[in-house]
């Protein structure tokens, strides 16, 4: 059995798009037949045992903290994820490492790769540069985003083979000069064994959100996770009116909380369709199913950037594999998803008012809603269901172990 020690930033439980990944994929390979664990480094700070189980999966955790002044701070993190990567190949003796971006990870992968001579695996599933300016953590061009792009470059080169969750950012990588042939795509994909039928409309919740008027459900347009500046739901927000002038029933709901949730909070209130805009809060994911149930479209408002262009988000095929319609900027990561008028509908970005438009077509358009969702669920399960795209990973790993494979088994002797 293929031992494969997937080197991360952070896992379960922690919620968040990186683990919800992670969890996918180790799912589908570990029914695939493959023996899988992952290591965190210190950036996992949920409090926990050195070894934990979470979800049936197995994970160990970097132990002790760096309080060194930036710079020092993060090599200090490479040496000590290092560390504790050697010991547990001590221990469990990987036949592949797969380490998953940030670059930290992946240095600290690297050295043990090297010394103990076990093929490397690096995926990346954004350029943390690009998303530090997204998140205006960093500026673009500035010392710390050239490091991190440095630190990354390394980190490719030194590697066996390479993934990337998008084509956006594998073009990038070929422009900057790394071979193509050690590339590979592993797009963002959906465990459809989570997602039966849809929950049922929760009438109740509706009414205490108030989306329904006069014993009729309101038309609502939804947003579920993470409220950063990159999202563009300030442009969200500001199409409302102009939706309502056309859908005067539309209501606009927004689940979640981020950096910018007190200055959109503000903005709605300014909003001269202030009721019809609803804020909930962030809700446990136990709870996320019964929200989404109430969404008619999924808005998905990204604002034009190089984030947002070379990375694709899993929410819309989520929203896809959940029987939703997506409405989605026209950024290049959402291109890679969502086929205009097929599967969703695309609206030119860092625009409201085309937002408004794009949206008030959707809900006039409730004839084509069933072809819409049908054509999303079958984007989804042909081309994003994690069961199948599993394989892409044993082909990227078959060809690294064959070379020195003695017994036919497909692991290195």
């Amino acid at each position: 059995m293929t031992r494969i020690l997937h080197v991360l930033d952070h896992s379960l439980p922690i919620h968040s798009g990186y683990t919800f990944r992670t969890r996918a994929i180790l799912k589908a390979q570990a029914a695939s037949g493959m023996d899988v664990r992952g290591i965190t480094g210190l950036r996992h700070t949920e409090p926990g045992p050195a070894q934990e189980e979470s979800d049936g999966l197995v994970f160990h955790r970097t132990q002790g903290e760096s309080t060194w002044p930036a710079g020092l701070r993060e090599w200090r993190e490479i040496t000590m994820l290092s560390a504790a990567v050697d010991a547990l190949c001590n221990e469990w003796e990987p036949h592949i490492i797969h380490a998953h971006s940030p670059a930290l990870g992946g240095m600290a992968a690297a050295r043990v790769a090297k010394h103990r001579g076990i093929p490397l695996v690096y995926e990346i599933r954004a350029f943390w540069e690009d998303a530090a300016v997204g998140n205006n953590t960093s500026n673009e061009g500035s010392f710390k985003y050239r490091l991190t792009r440095q630190l990354e470059n390394r980190v490719v080169r030194k590697a066996d083979a390479v993934v990337t969750i998008c084509e956006g950012l594998r073009a990038d990588l070929v422009a900057r000069g790394h071979d193509p042939s050690r590339i590979s795509t592993m797009p963002n994909g959906v465990d459809l064994s989570l997602f039966g039928a849809p929950p049922e409309r929760d009438a109740e919740l509706a009414e205490h959100l108030g989306l329904i008027e006069n014993g009729r459900a309101c038309p609502v347009i939804a947003f579920i996770g993470s409220f950063y500046d990159y999202e563009g739901l300030d442009d969200l927000i500001a199409a409302m009116p102009a939706l309502v002038a056309r859908q005067p029933d539309a209501r606009l709901l927004l689940v979640g909380g981020g950096p910018c949730e007190a200055d959109l909070r503000a903005m709605a209130t300014r909003s001269s369709v202030s009721e019809a805009i609803r804020f909930v809060g962030r809700v446990p994911h136990s709870e996320v199913d019964r929200y989404y149930a109430l969404a008619d479209v999924m808005a998905y408002p990204r604002k034009k950037s190089r984030l947002t262009d070379l990375v694709t988000p899993l929410k819309p095929l989520e929203a896809m594999a959940q029987g939703k319609i997506v409405a989605a900027s026209d950024v290049g990561g959402h291109r890679e998803l969502v086929k205009d008028e097929v599967t969703g509908k695309l609206f030119t970005p860092d625009d409201p008012q085309e937002c408004a438009a794009a949206l008030a077509k959707l809900l006039e358009d409730r004839g084509n809603w069933d072809a819409y969702r049908a054509a999303g669920r079958a984007h989804v399960r042909t081309r994003h269901d994690w069961a199948t795209n599993v394989q892409r990973y044993q082909d990227v790993y078959q060809t690294l172990l064959q070379p020195d494979d003695q017994d036919g088994t497909g692991v290195a002797a």
